[in-house]
């Protein structure tokens, strides 16, 4: 098989085991008695990410083979995520979870082993590319968009699909056992873990880089952590973080968000497309970023990583402030368009562009390492503090009601995400100067 295909193969299916649940699983813990804590399960990922794609990079750089690694990780998060899918079954349809410390634990354990793997999947690509003699900003993006496909493709799998028990169908009509709503969106994404732990061992071998520590702190892999020494770097994985910020909110709030306009005492509103079929609506998100990854290399090449990056700040001002404006309904629903459309700049241009921009300032024997600082800054800190503000915004402003949706000013919750993007976005254009200056 073609070489630029298995490693398309390898990012469809690394995305598309995030893709089952991201964008839906608010719309399960509302049912599971988990609804006030939706900002906590999305916190989660950014927590764990503050040192595991830190530690999993050392072990990449230092001990185990990136794709052999990104494999393991991948077998102990399917089996985690089996398990919650299986908590949920045992609960059963609609019920409240009666232990919900044993399933956010066995959650946390999940997604403690599948951050990292954004970090190695990246390296993985670009050392084998580059082991080919390929070159990385031309032969990279084509490869990653695949991700986007494939999380595309499970959330388009999710949205539609039912299993209520004795039958199993697919269908855009509202039901109540679609996955989008189940415990099902997890056993889709276990299954694709395990998947993909058994293709990893498939691709070529990514060779470590044999290098005499001279430290305790390079035997570590903790080297990575002196860019920060360089005042460009050091700004750049400081903006990286408050950027991060905006990463998992729409995730974490958009479905709810849509879906609660079922609870609309205008039946337009309610009975609407885009209410009754959230994940289908937000997927337009990750078809945009499909297709914004493929201009990634034309805009860093023409302008640069500062202008890039700036382009993806002010798309995130656009990203929530079309929320707020919108409605499921014609014609605010064009709102929404609009506003997924815009996802794809305010997403790519930040997060491949800067994992490109890491992979060329750093020096080989840190890459994986600088790609796990990358993940640490953008989803760990910046998406975990991010997150937990964006969920006491929301618990103020909004409240479950006792048919499950999530209700109240959600137009002042999207206009002050919308507010801090555009602060974080003037400062970096005043205070961040990607070139070395000399002398």
């Amino acid at each position: 098989m073609n070489l630029k295909v298995r490693l398309s193969v390898m990012n469809f299916l690394e995305f598309a085991v995030w893709g089952a649940y991201l964008t839906c699983m608010g719309n399960y813990l509302g049912s599971a008695g988990l609804g006030a804590e939706i900002s906590w399960f999305y916190a989660i990922q950014g927590i764990v990410s503050i040192f595991m794609p830190t530690l999993m990079g050392i072990v990449a750089d230092k001990y185990v083979r990136p794709e052999r690694l990104l494999g393991i990780c991948h077998l102990i998060a399917g089996l985690a995520m089996l398990g919650c899918w299986y908590m949920g079954l045992s609960a059963g349809f609609g019920n409240e979870l009666p232990s919900k410390g044993a399933f956010i634990a066995m959650y946390t354990l999940s997604v403690a082993f599948y951050m990292p793997t954004l970090a190695l999947s990246n390296t993985t690509a670009f050392t084998i590319l580059k082991n080919n003699g390929l070159d990385t900003v031309k032969d990279f993006p084509p490869i990653r968009v695949f991700g986007t496909i494939g999380f595309i493709a499970t959330m388009w799998f999710v949205n539609c699909a039912v299993w209520d028990g004795s039958s199993f169908f697919f269908t855009l009509s509202e039901s109540t056992y679609k996955f989008q709503y189940t415990y099902m969106q997890f056993f889709v994404s276990g299954a694709l873990s395990l998947l993909l732990f058994l293709y990893c061992y498939t691709l070529p071998a990514c060779h470590l880089e044999k290098k005499p520590a001279a430290s305790l702190v390079e035997t570590l892999g903790l080297d990575a952590f002196k860019l920060f020494k360089e005042k460009r770097m050091a700004l750049f994985f400081i903006f990286s973080a408050m950027l991060g910020m905006s990463l998992q909110v729409t995730n974490g709030f958009a479905g709810p968000f849509i879906t609660s306009f079922k609870g609309s005492a205008d039946a337009a509103i309610a009975d609407s497309f885009a209410a009754n079929n959230a994940t289908l609506l937000t997927s337009i998100s990750q078809v945009s970023e499909a297709l914004c990854i493929l201009m990634i290399p034309f805009f860093l090449k023409r302008f640069g990583i500062k202008v890039v990056m700036l382009i993806s700040m002010f798309a995130w001002v656009f990203r929530f402030g079309f929320f707020g404006v919108g409605n499921p309904a014609m014609p605010g629903v064009i709102f929404f368009i609009l506003s997924c459309i815009v996802y794809g700049v305010a997403f790519d241009f930040f997060n491949v562009s800067g994992a490109m921009f890491v992979d060329k300032e750093c020096d080989p024997s840190v890459k994986a390492s600088a790609q796990g600082l990358f993940m640490l800054m953008t989803n760990g800190l910046g998406a975990t503090i991010g997150t937990l503000a964006a969920g006491q915004i929301v618990n103020h402003f909004c409240q479950w009601n006792e048919q499950g949706y999530l209700l109240g000013d959600w137009r002042s919750c999207w206009f002050i995400f919308a507010g801090f993007a555009l602060a974080v976005g003037i400062a970096f254009a005043i205070l961040f100067h990607p070139e070395k200056k000399k002398g």
